[in-house]
């Protein structure tokens, strides 16, 4: 029995729970990102999976009409137009930006994954804004930038006022000295 076959034989109770289930995937997702994964292997897909599975990140093949229907009433509804044809999702729940490169890196050696577009908490990017959002630089190292940014004033003022201190006492103790002569 092939793929299409199967899915067709599924029951209602069947496909309610993988609406269901896309419905929760979607509400918590900070990342969905849409791919075309038609002429690639299943070698090539089982890849992609275990790539993505390492980074805490999600890849599904879904039937468009049910990830349409669980699609609505989240952040992903933007996107509906986005269901057609052959559809991959990659989903991530932590850094947004994490998806995206992964399908970006992965798709530079599989040709044949095509980037239809992504769902970035609730805004809706094409293919060539993804490719932008790709080549910033990891949440971790913006975070560490920020530190650094913020880090600088703080020494610099802790320098003046152990600058200020010392020559508050260097000041006292002259003015010691001069009473004690």
């Amino acid at each position: 029995m092939g793929l299409r076959e199967r899915r067709s034989t599924l029951n209602k109770e069947q496909k309610g729970q993988l609406i269901a289930d896309l419905k929760e995937r979607f509400s918590k997702a900070k990342a969905v990102v849409f791919t075309d994964y038609q002429g690639m292997t299943v070698a090539d897909l089982t890849e992609l999976r275990i790539l993505l599975h390492k980074a805490a990140l999600d890849y599904s093949v879904v039937k468009n009409t049910l990830a349409r229907i669980a699609s609505r009433d989240t952040g992903i509804a933007a996107a509906a137009d986005l269901f057609k044809g052959p559809v991959g999702i990659a989903i991530g729940y932590d850094d947004p930006a994490l998806a995206v490169k992964k399908v970006i890196d992965f798709s530079k050696k599989h040709e044949k994954l095509r980037i239809k577009g992504a769902i970035l908490e609730g805004k809706v990017f094409d293919s060539k804004e993804l490719k932008e959002i790709a080549e910033l630089p990891s949440r971790e190292v913006l975070l560490s930038m920020m530190a650094g940014v913020f880090q600088a004033p703080l020494s610099k003022m802790a320098g003046a006022l152990a600058a200020t201190v010392s020559s508050f006492a260097y000041a006292m103790e002259a003015l010691k000295g001069k009473k004690d002569n």
